[in-house]
């Protein structure tokens, strides 16, 4: 197990200092944040980063992530293809700079969707919420609906988000399983020649939202989605809160299959707490939450896992401020409790 931490550059309130002194920490993960979705990055970009995390005594080994391009979801061939290249030139870039794994997801238009990003828990702190009810109450076709949930993308602008929504209204769940593989069969060749593996993310929340088709969200669409390319740089992202929100995915028990299957190569590791059709995002700690994590990564390391995983979305606590879900404190208490639960494991 190699124990990771996110981080979003220069501009996070949350520095390398800070995150250099927890114990146990390998690595790194962060990304380019500042080329529009599709494009190339710029290899002094990536130095960059690669330098400043280095400097710290980090290693650089995780991108997440690289956004796939609307038109690659969408199977628009015209503009799709040219976004594929530039993904591909990505993948041979990061990979020149040591990455080893890249995270991406192929969520349409929206990607993680909750309702409130600071809703007050029995201890004073804040967390992350999902309501199904105020979801429902939302419509992006419709020009009088509220689109400001959280998660989701800001460049758009409201009417472009309304045009990208309305563009889907067509597709299936079978065309985007389309669209994935035509993807995965131009991407993976191109990450098993540079040694970079691929680790899709799960949906979040692993459910359809606005009617948009959604497919990686429990152990039958994963099964399906590791076939269209069988290759062990076709990963995942096994992310437990995304799948954990759903009382439907046996969270353990998928765990210690697909680390049997050397698939996972990337782990968020963060409880959730499910809470009538929707869920708020809990401590780390297995009591604080609907899953058993001290089960789940028992399962991955019984069946070999020894990839990365990090401490996902936190609590705002101790009156820290700043990005919902990625504050230092709670973050940093939940990879001492991997930490910790990893090491009892080994001995």
């Amino acid at each position: 197990m190699k124990l990771s931490f996110r981080w979003y550059g220069e501009d996070d309130k949350v520095t390398l200092e800070n995150i250099r002194q927890i114990p146990g920490m390998h690595a790194i993960v962060t990304a380019v944040y500042d080329v529009p979705v599709g494009d190339v990055w710029k290899r002094e970009s990536i130095q960059k980063l690669k330098s400043a995390t280095e400097q710290a005594g980090l290693a650089f080994e995780v991108i997440e992530s690289i956004p796939v391009h609307e038109d690659i979801k969408r199977g628009n061939k015209a503009t799709g293809d040219r976004y594929i290249e530039n993904y591909c030139e990505n993948i041979r870039r990061v990979g020149e700079a040591g990455i080893r794994c890249v995270c991406y997801n192929f969520m349409p238009v929206f990607d993680w969707t909750r309702t409130q990003l600071d809703y007050a828990l029995e201890d004073g702190s804040t967390t992350l919420r999902y309501v199904q009810a105020q979801v429902d109450n939302v419509n992006p076709l419709e020009s009088e609906s509220d689109l400001t949930l959280p998660g989701w993308d800001a460049s758009y602008s409201r009417e472009q988000l309304k045009d990208i929504v309305s563009s889907y209204q067509s597709l299936t769940e079978e065309d985007m399983w389309s669209n994935l593989q035509y993807f995965l069969e131009a991407v993976i060749p191109v990450a098993e020649h540079c040694d970079v593996k691929m680790a899709i993310h799960m949906d979040d929340p692993c459910w359809s939202i606005f009617g948009l088709p959604r497919i990686i969200t429990g152990e039958q669409n994963i099964d399906r989605m590791l076939q269209l390319s069988d290759s062990v740089y076709n990963g995942l992202t096994f992310c437990i809160g995304s799948l954990g929100c759903s009382a439907k995915n046996d969270v353990v028990q998928m765990a210690g299959k697909y680390a049997g299957m050397n698939r996972i190569h990337f782990v968020h590791a963060r409880n959730v707490k499910i809470v009538g059709d929707g869920f708020e995002e809990s401590a780390h700690l297995s009591s604080c939450g609907s899953q058993d994590m001290v089960a789940i990564l028992q399962a991955l390391y019984q069946n070999g896992f020894d990839g990365y995983i990090r401490p996902d979305h936190g609590r705002m606590i101790w009156g820290e401020t700043g990005r919902p879900g990625y504050g230092l404190y709670d973050r940093a208490l939940g990879a001492t409790y991997i930490n910790g639960i990893w090491e009892t494991l080994t001995k």
